[in-house]
């Protein structure tokens, strides 16, 4: 994750209500903060995260308003002299003999000669609005004005109410937090990260669209799924097929080289991608290689303006010359040879250009990948663009996801040779003949060759298997979700699937039951009888046995809600205002590969000796 503010990139600005406004940061830009004020962009681009900002007020000649990065000693000014005071103040000799105090469930009451009640304790219930001498005309009239921040507002309004001196300390805070938030201008930045943006998403935008998924489901599921880094990046060899070669050319899966990989079903329109890809280290652009990288360029860059300028004013201008391109490696972006100059360096000679890779080269890792399954066309990735990937573009910037990140759809799974994408042979064409094509039917030519190869590395690789854990949040039935992935994951391999209500996992946790185990173990089921071990793992079931109760060992269903609560002497309680809606359910199990044949004990067992009665009526 970045450290600083980029250009163009989502972040998250949590303002003094508690509510969070998550933009992009575009150059040039005026930022809307509502009642709060207008902001530059350009005043937040380059600034680290986790800053508090303050609008200052606006200069006679400037049409915006500066900021000021508030210091951590004056946002906590409060509490340190709170806890300096509690530890240098210490109570006069004598003074608690003078102070007269109610103790707990009494109270205090000030009765005059007719008896009448004419004063109480400061239990008393106060009227704010009576007590407060500020008129809302005055308010609007220092808020227009615009002073301090609005620091000057509620040091207005605290010295205006005429029973400050009658609040408690709690109910003091109380009223000069209510204030605070309502008039303080400043605002905070924060990057976008999962749990910053799904709490977002989850109390400000539509719930639904991420399955009401709270933060505490999306950790369950990471650490019950074994999400983390499965191993650094294995690209497979450029095969460097010709346009000539057909499907022989394609590359075959290497099970060895298949490690740490994922299985997902995500309806939550890429949120538990983005979840899972921020475990495993894909989620984010590395810093430290971008800065590298654009150093290296602006060198480069740098060093061919200065050999160019001393160069002679007949050199500079040259004259463009048809770079060699190879037929066989020919893209869909790439124009006409005739028109495409030869890049040179500064000394003049032709820059070596890097070889394309041929059109079934793989570019997808063999390690530390997700392997999306989805039931339309595309999946519903839309959520991933706030962390600058498009699933949807075909001409994708770098980016960690673009070689860790693949999808298939269920009928590519299932019945691949129903899929025209994969059972339909590639294109092929000699030299000669793409070399009289023109160029956008070289580069359609070249493109589905391409899109044959992944697709068939993804179908193969995925229907081989050996997955190293499952995790699901989707409305599909969780029952035929296991029956079709359960037999791709590797011994041992986790399974976490999110649910919105306990209904569904609650069947899918009674098919592995105790009970059913015993049945099927004792041989009550006639369908599965002379079937293999392979057969058994991908049998379809029945009414009764709706999967193989031994495949997942285990099984449990959980959840967890932190909520938030009021910690004060004597006021130690839950906040009751929480926020409504599904709570969330996770099943939780482990992939087992059962034991072939029976299971018989081995080992040397001493018997133990027992003593009969007739040697106990012995006499010794």
């Amino acid at each position: 994750m970045h450290s600083v503010v980029r250009p163009n990139a989502w972040v998250a600005l949590k303002l003094p209500s508690g509510s969070t406004k998550v933009l992009q940061i575009a150059p040039n830009t005026t930022i809307s903060l509502g009642k709060y004020g207008n902001v530059s962009s350009n005043l937040i681009i380059g600034r680290p995260y986790h800053l508090t900002f303050e609008l200052q007020d606006k200069l006679p000649d400037e049409n915006f308003s500066r900021l000021r990065v508030v210091p951590a000693s004056e946002l906590h000014a409060e509490a340190i002299a709170e806890e300096e005071a509690a530890g240098c103040s210490t109570p006069a000799a004598g003074a608690a003999d003078a102070v007269i105090s109610a103790t707990d469930g009494e109270e205090f009451s000030l009765f005059d000669d007719k008896g009448n009640v004419v004063a109480r304790s400061n239990h008393e219930v106060i009227d704010e609005n009576a007590r407060q001498t500020l008129t809302q005309d005055e308010i609007e009239e220092l808020k227009r004005e615009g002073n301090n921040a609005g620091k000057d507002v509620i040091a207005k309004l605290l010295l205006s109410h005429t029973a400050l001196d009658q609040k408690t300390s709690f109910s003091l805070a109380k009223y000069k937090l209510l204030k605070t938030k309502k008039y303080i201008r400043r605002f905070q930045v924060l990057p976008i990260d999962v749990a910053n943006f799904a709490h977002w998403q989850l109390e400000e935008r539509d719930a639904n669209k991420i399955m009401d998924m709270r933060a505490e489901m999306i950790g369950l599921v990471g650490c019950w799924g074994n999400v983390h880094f499965g191993g650094d990046d294995v690209l497979l060899e450029d095969p460097k097929a010709s346009t000539a070669q057909g499907e022989e050319a394609c590359l075959p899966v290497n099970q060895d080289l298949l490690q740490g990989r994922w299985l997902v079903v995500d309806d939550t329109c890429g949120l538990l991608v983005a979840a899972m890809a921020e475990r495993m280290g894909v989620l984010y652009e590395d810093e430290g290689k971008e800065a590298e990288g654009q150093t290296e360029e602006q060198n480069g860059a740098a060093v061919e303006q200065a050999a160019t300028a001393t160069e002679p004013q007949e050199l500079q201008v040259r004259p463009a010359v048809p770079e060699p391109v190879g037929q066989d490696n020919a893209d869909t972006e790439m124009a006409d040879a005739s028109t495409t100059p030869v890049k040179r360096q500064s000394d003049g000679k032709p820059k070596q250009q890097k070889p394309r890779p041929s059109d079934f080269a793989i570019p997808y890792s063999q390690t530390n990948s997700i392997t999306v399954i989805h039931g339309a066309s595309q999946p519903n990735l839309s959520l991933l663009n706030y962390w600058g990937f498009d699933i949807t573009s075909p001409n994708h910037p770098p980016h960690p996801l673009l070689n860790h990140l693949l999808n298939l759809t269920w009928l590519q799974l299932l019945k691949p040779e129903l899929d025209t994408s994969y059972s339909t042979p590639p294109l092929t064409a000699t030299p000669e003949t793409l070399a009289s094509w023109k160029p956008s039917r070289r580069g359609n030519f070249h493109r589905k060759r391409r899109r044959y190869a992944r697709i068939r590395h993804i179908v193969d690789s995925t229907r081989a298997g050996n997955f190293s854990g499952l995790v699901c949040a989707s409305t599909m039935d969780p029952i035929s979700i296991l029956r079709h992935t359960l037999p791709l994951l590797a011994g041992g391999a986790p399974v976490a699937i999110y649910a919105p209500t306990v209904e569904a996992l609650a069947a899918v946790s009674d098919c592995f039951s105790v009970p059913r185990r015993t049945a099927w173990v004792s041989g009550n089921v006639p369908e599965i009888e002379g079937l293999s071990h392979e057969e058994l793992e991908r049998w379809e079931g029945n009414e009764r046995f709706p999967l193989n109760p031994t495949l997942l060992q285990g099984v449990s269903i959980q959840t967890s809600r932190a909520r938030r609560w009021q910690v004060l002497p004597g006021r130690t309680h839950p906040l009751m205002t929480e926020r409504g809606g599904a709570d969330g359910y996770v099943f939780t199990a482990w992939r087992c590969k059962p034991a072939e044949g029976k299971v018989a004990a081995k080992g040397k067992f001493k018997r133990r000796k027992v003593e009969t009665e007739s040697e106990a009526a012995t006499p010794a």
